[in-house]
């Protein structure tokens, strides 16, 4: 999918009816400021695309559903419209948007090409500006239309917040089923919104903590086929699988570094002490960043890869520690009440996002790179796993709510106050996000 994207995704102003992006007054009516505390949703009018069938309308729907389990839009419904759009090539009539409050209109067209491509066309308008903000033309296979409609809804919501969308993403994962005493538990892949899953292990052995690579559509992850645990290097796309090592002991949550070159990982040895590693995947050298008495695991690396966040044990009980990348600087940053783990470093660089156990509860957290600011986003009965958003907005995680008899996943954004079930047909734990597709 990455190689056919590349080709066939031409991304710009449309050209025949449509200008390049319109010259906007000095302060536009439409946007949305996204480093406020709580954000007040933006109510967007979202037409059905015009069509010869419902493809059309199945891909302004997931805009629609994009924008909305962000947190950061209301969808108007579509039965308080006033005016129907008969011809997205020309400016709508903003009064009879206006007076439904929709603050941004968003319409546009889905046809096909002589050589069966789809040609999907969108325009974004401010109506209280009556100006437009931004139109774009894609063109793909048909069986690739969900994929438009993501990268629809990420040009949309990188015009109104100035930042990066997240939806043309895709969540690698652990889909679990069977009897919770025989459970059968499979890597899996699917859209950052729950669809288009598909199976990259058969469950024969355990697969646990995958993690993507942030250069690349390609995965590294722990098996026990072998009846040992095992680092494996999985390539999405093509399906190619390489063995990273055999390790002696116990082998926990590799993740890549932040230019693909190098695992980190945790590693139990004989002496019963689990240490931090990083593995360059070139050379296949090892080399050893903690050695402390205590539990070093859970390593996870600074988007610029100078640093490495990780939990330890050292001080009695399990806290966050952020080091150098070569091993040296080693310092705790954590230091409330009840135990810290998985900490994962936003792509931000600004926070690092943790789990806590603390009075019985499991909670979904973020903290400043010094410990400080630490922010509850999230409580639940058993909950853990955070990964993040290519964008740094956006939190998934798993949760086991009492007596369910499995796992759930989860997003939440920085505010705390947008927490969204993510549909799976089975149970699913363990998630990790993509960077943004190409």
């Amino acid at each position: 999918m990455k190689h056919l994207f590349k080709t066939i995704m031409l991304m710009g102003a449309l050209a025949a009816g449509m200008s390049a992006v319109a010259t906007l007054p000095a302060r536009a009516l439409v946007e949305i400021d996204v480093n406020k505390g709580n954000v007040e949703p933006l109510p967007i009018a979202i037409t059905d695309f015009l069509s010869g069938d419902g493809i059309g309308a199945e891909i302004s729907s997931i805009v629609a559903a994009d924008l909305k389990r962000s947190g950061l839009f209301a969808p108007i419904d579509k039965g308080a419209f006033i005016e129907k759009i008969s011809n997205p090539d020309a400016a709508p009539r903003f009064e009879d948007w206006k007076v439904i409050n929709a603050q941004a209109l968003v319409t546009g067209r889905v046809s096909q090409e002589a050589d069966g491509r789809l040609r999907a066309e969108f325009r974004l308008w401010d109506t209280f500006a009556g100006q437009q903000l931004v139109g774009e033309q894609f063109f793909s296979s048909r069986a690739n239309s969900r994929r438009v409609a993501h990268i629809i809804a990420d040009a949309i919501y990188e015009r109104l917040t100035g930042e990066k969308g997240y939806f043309d993403t895709r969540v690698v994962f652990v889909d679990e089923s069977g009897a919770k005493t025989d459970r059968k538990r499979r890597l899996a892949i699917m859209d950052q919104d729950g669809a288009n899953v598909r199976y990259l292990s058969d469950g024969r052995s355990i697969a646990m903590t995958p993690r993507f690579s942030p250069t690349r559509q390609e995965i590294t992850y722990m098996s026990y086929e072998s009846g040992q645990p095992q680092v494996y290097l999985l390539q999405i796309e093509t399906g190619q699988r390489e063995l990273v090592g055999n390790f002696p002991g116990m082998t926990f949550a590799p993740r890549f570094s932040p230019d693909g070159q190098r695992v980190i990982m945790s590693l139990l040895r004989d002496d019963g002490n689990s240490n931090i590693f990083s593995m360059d995947l070139r050379s296949r050298t090892t080399t050893r960043l903690t050695n402390s008495t205590a539990i070093d695991t859970s390593p996870s690396f600074s988007p610029d890869g100078s640093k490495v966040v990780f939990t330890s044990d050292r001080g009695g009980r399990p806290q966050i520690y952020v080091m150098n990348a070569d091993g040296s600087g080693q310092t705790r940053i954590s230091f409330g009440e009840g135990t810290y783990s998985t900490p994962v470093w936003s792509p931000r660089g600004d926070l690092i996002a943790f789990t806590k156990q603390s009075g019985g509860q499991f909670q979904i957290g973020v903290m400043k790179t010094d410990g400080s600011g630490e922010r509850i986003l999230s409580s639940g009965f058993q909950q853990e796993g955070p990964t993040w958003a290519p964008n740094g907005r956006v939190i998934m995680f798993f949760r086991e709510a009492a007596g369910s008899g499995g796992p759930r996943l989860y997003s939440i954004d920085l505010t705390g106050r947008n927490e969204q079930p993510i549909p799976t047909a089975n149970f699913a734990s363990d998630p990790a996000w993509s960077p943004l597709l190409e």
